[in-house]
């Protein structure tokens, strides 16, 4: 079964599901995952829904464990556990506020998460972050309850304010992260979770440095040049 996309083309669902089965795996690969091993994934499909993770233990996730949402929140196919029937609006606002967005991807990867718990952005000095998109700081989200009206409010507030943001930090509570697709979604969150290990080991060394002036452009044409 296929859906209309933003960009009026269509995505197979079966196909859209096993995309975010083998997002999931690479994030337990990768071994950005905190001990709960607790997240939850999701896939755009159309342009008013979307595929989500009906529970939050995605450790050993299945094609059959995705329900179809809808924008709104309705919840068209499929039933959702408690825990995740809260976070639907939390992947809801993204893909409303941004239509170029194809999966929404939510962790408590632990080193990310200690800036949360910190209530500090993450800064933009690995140069992974360049690379995957993220090229500004992750910005705090201020808390409210998990899939609270509060903090839907706050995530489109941050959003409106950085509009070339690709995650943000849900304070005392975890990372969010958005992307074209399930996979590319994944390497950014691992690219941040990464970098957050990076600023917490090199704060004993003196604390992390700032890149250069001109390292993003930097960076993009090295990017290009083998892309050619």
């Amino acid at each position: 079964m296929t859906s209309p996309t933003t960009t009026g083309t269509t995505i197979d669902r079966s196909s859209a599901a096993e995309e975010v089965v083998g997002a999931a795996q690479a994030l337990f690969e990768a071994g950005v995952m905190s001990h709960a091993g607790h997240a939850n994934l999701s896939r755009r499909v159309g342009p008013d829904r979307f595929l989500l993770t009906t529970t939050g233990a995605v450790r050993h996730l299945r094609t059959d464990q995705l329900a179809l949402v809808g924008l709104d929140g309705t919840v068209l196919e499929g039933e959702l556990a408690p825990e995740n029937a809260e976070i639907v609006a939390m992947h809801g606002v993204v893909y409303r506020l941004r239509p170029e967005v194809g999966a929404v991807i939510h962790t408590h990867s632990p080193a990310a998460t200690a800036f949360a718990l910190a209530h500090q952005e993450l800064p933009c000095r690995a140069e992974p972050l360049l690379r995957f998109g993220q090229a500004e700081p992750v910005p705090l989200v201020p808390w409210g309850p998990r899939g609270s009206e509060v903090s839907v409010r706050g995530i489109e507030a941050v959003l409106g304010e950085r509009p070339s943001t690709r995650a943000v930090l849900l304070a005392n509570h975890g990372l969010l992260v958005f992307g074209p697709d399930p996979l590319a979604t994944a390497r950014l969150v691992v690219a941040i979770e990464e970098a957050a290990e990076g600023e917490l080991a090199a704060a004993a060394l003196g604390g992390a440095k700032d890149f250069p002036p001109g390292a993003l452009e930097a960076v993009r044409a090295s990017m290009a040049r083998v892309a050619r």
